[in-house]
């Protein structure tokens, strides 16, 4: 189901600073963040995990300063025929297109998917534009101001009790921390394994069994569903520093042990 949190053009050190926990059933086939090779001669590499079985990302970022990631929209009934949302990030990674234009050549098509919340921005353009398919179904494209966000599985800074829980912790720490160099594994540590979950009176109600809605009311997620284990497989801080330098940090599951990875590159200068 996955959550972030983010600072865009907000820092005095950092253009963007970001925190991304990914949920997903422990059985699903997934690669931890590494580059991929270019789809074609022209296409951009990407840096992220991957999805082995619908072939995209949750999150991913390029040299060439565009970043994207995705959430689920919390809904009772998906499609079982529907497209995989984890396409639409790499389509984007790996185009031509700036951020607006993609977004409203996907709201075209948004009917073709699950419900999904998507972030697309371009750094060396300073634009960041926030896309979903729900609710009812309306395509909804709008620009993301600068500022801190959260985004869950409802629309962007919804006032979910966990939306609320980690907006308030990452503003204690970026308050903290406004005038030094951020440790992307500190933050990973301090805001994203938090297990506190919403007294069941304040979860949402999204059309999903109450006590199954309960238990995604944490921040970091460990729990199963009939007999499968489900939860936060991977969590993950980008910083992309005002002079181009990117750091990117990931804590991932992988065969039932927790594994880091810091992988750091400079930005391409913009063409």
């Amino acid at each position: 189901m996955c959550i972030a949190a983010w600072a865009w053009q907000s820092h005095p050190a950092y253009g963007l600073l970001l925190l991304f926990n990914r949920d997903e059933y422990h059985s699903r086939p997934t690669r931890p963040a590494e580059w991929w090779p270019a789809a074609g001669a022209e296409g951009e590499q990407i840096l992220g995990g991957k999805d082995e079985v619908g072939g995209g990302t949750w999150l991913g970022c390029t040299k060439a300063g565009k970043l994207a990631f995705l959430t689920n929209v919390r809904e009772p009934n998906p499609r079982v025929d529907a497209r995989s949302r984890g396409e639409l990030p790499v389509r984007f990674l790996q185009g031509r297109q700036d951020p607006l234009e993609y977004a409203t050549e996907i709201a075209k098509e948004a009917d073709q998917y699950n419900g999904f919340n998507l972030i697309l921005a371009d750094v060396h353009l300073g634009t960041m534009v926030y896309i979903s398919n729900k609710p009812n179904g309306a395509s909804v494209v709008q620009p993301v101001s600068p500022g801190c966000h959260v985004l869950s599985n409802a629309a962007i800074d919804s006032p979910w009790p966990k939306a609320l829980h980690l907006g308030q912790s990452f503003n204690r720490f970026l308050a903290i921390h406004d005038d030094a160099e951020v440790s992307l594994k500190q933050m990973v540590e301090e805001l994203m394994t938090d297990t506190a979950k919403a007294d069941r009176s304040a979860v949402p109600d999204t059309g999903v069994d109450s006590n199954w809605e309960y238990q995604l009311s944490s921040i970091f997620i460990d729990t199963e569903k009939g007999q499968a284990r489900y939860g936060t497989r991977s969590m993950a801080a980008i910083a992309v520093k005002l002079d181009g330098e990117v750091a990117f940090y990931e804590r991932c599951l992988d065969n039932n042990s927790w594994k880091e990875n810091l992988m750091q590159f400079q930005m391409e200068v913009a063409k």
